[in-house]
């Protein structure tokens, strides 16, 4: 192999695994102080990078917003693709990623996203997140409206509902936002909860026997 392109090569590594950490920083620092107070210099401190060298990746802490809404979308597409491929039923594939998003809501990650939507001025970021979350919602939905369909065919879910509406729907209770205040607050228990929620959607839409 040609020297240079080996050379290249491991330069894009490194660079990949250098935005890679500052990823993971910045989420450790948004989480410890909030959007806000979290500075640039300070994400590039714990790096150990120089603040040039962390522009270089990102230009703008609002970039680095970006990047971070993007990659969180982007594991949520990988998670609904991998239940696409499945060998189990439509209903067994949407229960498991409701399953999966609910059992992360606690997580570092779900904490996140609530730090952001609580502190970021969306308008300054609404073209580009608009593009960012447009694409990869986009194809989620596409997803969906499948995977309902699928179900459909197979005779579990009422065929005389609209598969865009039943996804849409679905798209409200994926959002466990709505309801962090009864696990958190009211100490519901998430097991119980997701039981709950499954049995109520999924009756719904049911196909009649």
């Amino acid at each position: 192999m040609d020297e240079t392109i080996v050379h290249r090569s491991l330069k894009e590594r490194q660079r990949q695994e250098r935005e890679a950490l500052i990823l993971q920083t910045a989420e450790e620092v948004l989480l410890e102080k909030g959007y806000y107070e979290t500075s640039m210099d300070e994400i590039a401190a714990r790096v150990g990078i120089a603040k040039g060298t962390l522009y270089l990746h990102f230009a703008r802490k609002e970039d680095l917003i970006c990047a971070l809404i993007e990659r969180e979308l982007k594991a949520t597409l990988h998670m609904v693709e991998q239940a696409r491929e499945m060998p189990t039923s439509a209903r067994a594939k949407l229960e498991f990623i409701l399953d999966s998003l609910y059992r992360g809501l606690f997580a570092k990650r779900a904490r996140l996203f609530y730090v952001l939507y609580n502190g970021v001025d969306f308008r300054v970021l609404r073209e580009k997140f608009h593009g960012i979350k447009g694409d990869t919602m986009y194809t989620i939905a596409h997803h969906l409206v499948e995977l309902f369909e699928e179900g459909k065919a197979a005779g579990e879910f009422d065929a005389s509902l609209p598969s865009e509406v039943m996804t849409s729907i679905f798209f409200s209770i994926m959002s466990p936002q709505a309801y962090k205040h009864l696990v958190l607050e009211k100490q519901m228990p998430l097991e119980a909860l997701l039981q709950c929620m499954k049995r109520i959607y999924f009756k719904g839409i049911a196909a009649n026997s």
